[in-house]
């Protein structure tokens, strides 16, 4: 829904609120015996009524004016009819301004308002004062109510456009790192035999022509689904464990020998799991293609009681890390994936030499 039908919907619901607090001002005002009494007195209590109640189509722009535009109205309803109670029916205007602002804004409003209230021991009692009182404050505590409970709702909106932004954000480095890191790999391997092997060259532009359409390709799915309101993928489905076998032949191309030994049932999981399986099998593989001299990785997906267990061996040597530098954004991301499936992930190097990835993945088990 964009701004402007929105607009219109918050205008007419104020508009039949401030229909409904003019009728309930008139009901009074045009009551038999009830004051005023005068045919003008009447005609200027029904002028101030509208004014008071007409404050609510603009209110939610400038809520200090209206609200003292709605209490100056209500003084003069409350002089020419001290049955609507003090200050007309400036409650709802009240209870708008509470809604729309902090307390700190306000709270200040609402003990301007209670200042003259006295005044109703002189005309009516420690009842009317009690009524006054009273119906300012549960005006004041409904609107921050809806204050809060909006805000709270406005929170968790941003919680999730922060957790979708990183999901996109972890998309992007999978999709890019490993597609890129296929083609500098070919690209070096193309110059180094171009005038020697042709041959041999010509395949390594061949593999680079491949994964450059193949990250073309999950580049424009995943931003589609980002341009469209349900999220769908008319381009097909995201990738999952049964594109396992493409991922191992686009490794293998660049020199490292793939194996992939996996249960057949695994293919049936959920399509979350699959597709954070399926990135984390990728960012591994794109490790030991980037940050290690590995020649041979094996790849292992086994799924029983509940449990997708994940586990990527490679033989290389991990390249050594700066003091300080920590985790690389592609482990950190592929803990992140599993945790946010109520899962777990461990990386690290072998002892007799290799670099290991495990994960386990409950099937239909959510964080936050």
């Amino acid at each position: 829904m964009n701004c402007r039908p929105r607009s219109r919907i918050l205008l007419l619901l104020d508009g039949g609120i401030a229909a409904l607090l003019f009728a309930v001002a008139l009901t009074v005002l045009l009551a038999p015996g009830t004051p005023p009494t005068s045919a003008g007195a009447t005609a200027a209590a029904v002028g101030l009524a509208a004014v008071q109640a007409s404050c609510l189509l603009w209110i939610r722009w400038r809520p200090g004016y209206a609200l003292a535009v709605a209490a100056l109205a209500g003084v003069g309803l409350e002089v020419l009819c001290p049955p609507l109670g003090w200050l007309g029916l400036v409650t709802v205007p009240l209870a708008y301004v509470a809604r729309l602002r902090p307390p700190r804004f306000s709270l200040v409003a609402l003990g301007l308002l209670l200042l003259p209230t006295p005044w109703e021991l002189v005309t009516g009692g420690w009842r009317d004062l009690l009524f006054a009182v009273t119906a300012l404050g549960l005006g004041w505590a409904l609107g921050e109510l809806q204050r809060g409970h909006a805000q709270r709702r406005h929170d968790r909106q941003r919680q999730v456009l922060a957790r979708e932004r990183e999901r996109i954000s972890r998309e992007l480095h999978d999709v890019v790192a490993h597609h890129v890191a296929v083609i500098a790999v070919q690209a070096a391997a193309a110059e180094d035999v171009f005038d020697a092997s042709p041959e041999r060259a010509r395949a390594a532009l061949g593999a680079i022509t491949a994964s450059a359409r193949s990250a073309l390709t999950e580049l424009r799915a995943m931003l589609h689904a980002l341009a469209t309101d349900d999220g769908t993928d008319p381009d097909g489905p995201q990738p999952g464990l049964a594109q396992l076998d493409a991922l191992a032949d686009a490794v293998r191309a660049v020199g490292i020998e793939v194996t992939v030994d996996r249960d057949a049932g695994a293919e049936d999981l959920p399509g979350g799991v699959q597709l954070s399986a399926y990135r984390i099998v990728q960012e591994s593989l794109t490790n030991a293609l980037r940050h290690s001299r590995a020649t041979r990785a094996e790849v292992s997906v086994r799924y029983d009681d509940g449990v997708l267990r994940l586990a990527v061996v490679d033989d290389g040597t991990a390249a050594p890390r700066r003091p300080g530098a920590g985790a690389g954004r592609g482990i950190v991301g592929m803990r992140e994936r599993a945790r946010l499936l109520g899962g777990t992930l461990e990386a690290g190097p072998l002892p007799a030499g290799g670099f290991r990835v495990e994960a386990r993945l409950p099937v239909g088990v959510v964080t936050q």
